[in-house]
């Protein structure tokens, strides 16, 4: 009989399809509370009348008799039935889960089911789930506003369309109508399962209070410590109560305040349930339903006792734990997080010094997890709703990120040596639990044949167990013997079972020490998933977003920052099927707040590198032969024995002065600079990427864009062009520059795993191109539009004039001073430094457009000649005759524009001339190896010559 209940397998079946249903009612409200994803026909402005005619006349509403008030339904009936199908069915889904629930519970009654979480753990915390999972649905159902509208409308629609109502309609109606006032309906409900549910929560007592203890007594009894017993550090951690120890406290919460509601009769029989929801109850002021959806506990737990009868002691009860919460629980969860933080630092430091300790400590890394993850929760839906308070800061953590951090940490450790893992527990399950199993069922005294079936399958299938298969890297599936171990504790958790579970603890205790064991060789990162999972940040982005930032100022946290965005590879966790909507929404808002943390990081780390770079070109600017005149003329004066004139200029400190320090406490801004820059790389090394959604990402990549973008303009704006005053750097300044530039980004190197030669490159090939990679302008284009627009117009009015003895150009003397000296920007040595800077490609562009003008110019000169194109015939005729040429050459026009014209040509090609002389040097100092082939094919081979026979 019992065996055919299949309460195991309803159970599980049940929570699933609960979860699930939950998230669409949760997903439901959202969306007709959001204006912009509500259904488009609760605003459109025709279906008002409608909309208020059904939920006024809800659920009777005569669809024939006032067919004037449904007139914009009768037009868009298909439309209508289309839009609010999915409503309806997920609404009925509600009514399917509601009478599967009650099915089950009434049977677990008639069973007489025993529970306790220390023995039948899977069954009891199943039947908590499914009870507070249930109580959640309809809670969350009773708070979707436009639920009447959406029903209604729909059953309209159909009626119009079929001539008959939805045969689920009545049902559906019913039910809305019953849980408008939902509390008072399901403490009804749960009224003949107060046995059952209380027996349940009772068994918490020895696990609830044992967890819910303050810091100084967490750090007293040296909790997570693995150094607190050297002599026993290779000891497997191990007690009756594997789960309990990892079993989340907000879950247990959950099970305690809204449990002892439903079934608030034992608060006034049993002083043992009284104490237990008191103790819960001090403990914080909310409690979430589901996703971001809270309840107020005490507000709520005070409006449903008001109403009852003989409960003023309860209310009474409850503001005392109000008052209690409001004064004590943010102080006792800021203690928890800050004594979390050092216990996982030196977990995690332990464990990665030794890996090995993986193996026996395993249920340590799962308690941490588990227990910081319960305080990372508590602040979250706290921070949200804080209360009004003196102490407002005990709500507010600015060094969240390092107790996020570590969690990873942890997790990683798990996750990369679970081969050790596994290795340590196959070897535990074959060798030791196996026997320890086959012992305990010898000495039972009674084992009908179902119940011994299943035992001795297990015993069999754990000795056949062997290291060989881990070395082989087989797949483990323990599935099955979990199950089955839920399906033993059903069978024998009944009221008169041939084998009583409650007589054979030690089975029970021998049993939930394996299931964990068989957890640690298959499921790892399931348990890793339920113990430290925080996917509900995801849907407190402001408050995420928040700690961040308060993270980002503390500057001992920013080596912490990048949990951050590798918390948001949890969200992709927290879908369910039956609810595919919300898992797309949560991608884009995942995404987008990975995203921006990383760029925040990326930021902040490139602005620190950059202003390091900066500081060391000044240094490196002091160094230049430019800024030795003054001491030149000093040590003149000192060799001469003169004094140095006095210009009433403070004397400036030789380089080099800024290294001498007189006390190594003496902290400077590059000190500062470096020290930021080591924080903020550290938080690198968490990992080299992640994956967000099926999305890989690598956070180094943000770091190179935004470096590459910050050096584009830096670079740009080094170049100091001013278009009004025509202003600029020269060649050789820039250049000095950016290699100080580049020898301080290699720096980076040190820190964090990142190619900057390759980022070098990309910018440096993007200032070679007319416009970077963002349309912004580049110093090939600066530099070509100053030299056509500044040198070699002032050359073209004979301002200044080329040297070919010099090579290069140089100021004529004029009355006004000159703006520039000409020769600083066209000698040699500037001429190879503009080569360096713009490369081959830059040249091409300024050789394109002083072609242009060259063109332009012998456009002009074309236009002259046909002007004179008579006369020059005559000329050309009469070459020979002296006396008729002079005559024909005071007959042409303009001949001062010729040779001007001229002038101009011959100055662009010697400029031209020049610039590509100092490249050809510039690439011969590069790639000779390359160039020589190139020059050979050039000498040697003509386009008259067949190029196969030439080679």
């Amino acid at each position: 009989m019992d065996y055919q209940q299949k309460l195991a397998e309803k159970l599980t079946i049940l929570n699933d399809r609960g979860n699930g249903v939950l998230i669409r009612m949760n997903y439901i409200k959202k969306t007709c509370a959001d204006p912009k994803l509500r259904l488009s026909l609760l605003t459109d402005k025709a279906m008002e009348t409608p909309i208020k005619y059904i939920n006024k006349k809800f659920p009777n509403i005569d669809f024939r008799g006032n067919i004037q008030n449904l007139n914009s339904i009768q037009r868009q009936k298909s439309e209508v039935l289309a839009a609010t199908t999915s409503y309806y069915d997920s609404f009925l889904d509600v009514i399917e889960f509601r009478d599967h629930v009650y099915e089950l519970l009434n049977t677990i009654d008639a069973c007489q089911c025993f529970f306790d979480i220390a023995i039948n753990f899977d069954f009891t915390k199943n039947y908590l789930d499914l009870i507070i999972t249930y109580l959640s649905v309809i809670i969350t159902l009773s708070r979707i506003d436009d639920k009447k509208a959406l029903v209604g409308m729909f059953n309209c629609a159909h009626e119009m369309t079929n001539g008959s109502s939805d045969p689920s309609y009545p049902r559906l109606g019913q039910m809305f109508v019953e849980y408008e006032h939902p509390w008072k309906k399901l403490t009804e409900e749960f009224g003949p399962h107060t046995k059952s549910v209380t027996t349940a929560l009772l068994s918490l007592r020895m696990v609830y209070p044992r967890r819910n203890l303050p810091a100084e007594q967490w750090r007293s009894a040296q909790l997570l410590s693995l150094l607190s017993a050297p002599a026993a550090m290779l000891d497997p951690a191990c007690c009756d109560t594997m789960a309990c120890e990892y079993l989340s406290m907000e879950v247990m919460e959950r099970w305690i305040i809204l449990g002892f509601m439903l079934c608030h009769s034992s608060l006034n029989t049993n002083q043992a349930s009284l104490e237990l929801w008191k103790m819960a109850l001090r403990s914080g002021l909310f409690l979430i339903l589901t996703r971001d959806e809270v309840l107020n506990i005490h507000k709520v737990s005070e409006e449903l006792f008001d109403g009852i009868k003989g409960y003023s002691k309860r209310v009474a009860d409850i503001k005392e734990c109000r008052e209690y919460a409001i004064l004590n629980s943010g102080a006792m969860h800021r203690e928890r997080r800050q004594f979390l933080r050092g216990a996982l630092k030196e977990l995690y430091k332990v464990l990665e010094d030794e890996p090995g300790l993986l193996g026996p400590k395993a249920l340590f890394v799962f308690m941490a997890l588990s227990f910081s993850r319960d305080e990372v929760l508590w602040l979250v839906r706290h921070s949200e709703n804080m209360p009004k308070i003196k102490t407002p800061e005990d709500y507010i953590d600015n060094q969240m990120a390092e107790l996020l951090f570590h969690m990873e940490k942890l997790r990683g450790l798990m996750t990369k040596y679970n081969h050790v893992v596994q290795r340590y527990h196959i070897q535990y399950l074959a060798q030791f639990d196996a026997m320890v199993l086959n012992d305990t069922i010898q000495n039972m005294y009674v084992c009908p044949e179902e119940e011994s079936v299943l035992l001795t399958s297990f015993v069999s299938t754990l000795s056949a167990l062997s290291i060989k298969q881990v070395e082989n890297k087989e797949e483990f599936d323990f599935r099955a013997i979990r199950l089955d171990w839920l399906r033993l504790q059903a069978y024998t958790s009944v009221n008169k079972a041939p084998l009583p579970l409650r007589e054979y603890t030690d089975l029970a205790k021998v049993m939930n020490m394996i299931q964990f064991h068989t957890r640690m060789v298959d499921s790892v990162e399931e348990l890793l998933q339920e113990t430290s999972e925080v996917s509900i940040l995801g849907f407190y982005p402001r408050v995420f977003e928040k700690m961040f930032s308060q993270s980002s100022e503390d500057m001992t946290m920013k080596r912490y920052l990048m949990a951050f965005p590798i918390v948001c590879s949890h969200f992709s966790q927290c879908g369910h099927p039956l609810c595919p909507e919300e898992t797309e929404a949560m991608e884009k808002k995942s995404l987008r707040l990975c995203v921006t943390f990383l760029e925040q990081i990326a930021k902040q780390t490139s602005t620190v590198v950059l202003e390091i770079c900066a500081e060391q070109c000044n240094l490196n600017d002091q160094l230049q032969p430019k800024h030795c005149a003054d001491a030149i003329s000093a040590a003149r004066y000192r060799k001469q024995k003169k004094p140095v004139p006095k210009k009433g200029e403070v004397q400036k400190e030789k380089p080099g002065a800024e290294s001498l320090r007189k006390d190594r406490s003496v902290v400077t801004n590059v000190d500062k600079m470096h020290l930021m820059l080591t924080e903020l790389c550290a938080s690198y090394s968490i990992c080299s990427d992640f994956v967000v959604f099926d999305h890989i990402v690598v956070p180094t990549e943000f770091l190179i864009s935004y470096l590459e973008t910050r050096l584009s303009e830096i670079i740009v704006r080094m170049a100091n062009y001013n278009q009004t005053t025509q202003e600029i750097a020269r060649p050789s300044d820039l250049l000095a520059g950016l290699r100080a530039y580049t020898a301080s980004l290699h720096c980076l190197s040190s820190y964090i795993n990142v190619d900057i030669t390759r980022l070098v490159k990309n910018v440096l090939l993007q200032q070679t191109q007319p416009l970077d990679s963002r349309g912004g302008p580049t110093i090939t284009t600066i530099f070509t539009t100053w030299y056509l627009e500044s040198l070699l117009r002032q050359a073209s009015s004979s301002l200044i004039v080329h040297c070919p003895t010099m090579h290069c150009f140089i100021n004529t003397a004029t009355d006004n001073e000159p703006s520039f000296r000409a020769e600083e920007f066209s000698d040699i040595s500037e001429l190879q430094a503009l080569a360096e800077l713009i490369g081959p490609y830059g040249l091409k562009f300024l050789s394109e457009n002083l072609m242009w003008h060259i063109t332009s110019q012998v456009t002009e000169l074309k236009k002259l000649v046909r002007e004179n194109m008579d006369i020059l015939v005559q000329m050309r005729n009469n070459f020979d005759k002296p006396e008729e040429m002079a005559n024909l050459k005071k007959r042409l026009t303009g001949g001062e524009n010729v040779l001007k014209r001229m002038a101009i040509i011959g100055v662009i090609l010697s400029f031209r001339s020049m610039a590509q002389d100092s490249l050809k040097e510039v690439l011969n100092k590069h790639c000779p190896y390359l160039l020589g082939p190139i020059e050979c094919m050039r000498d040697f081979i003509s386009p008259e010559t067949d190029i196969k026979s030439g080679l």
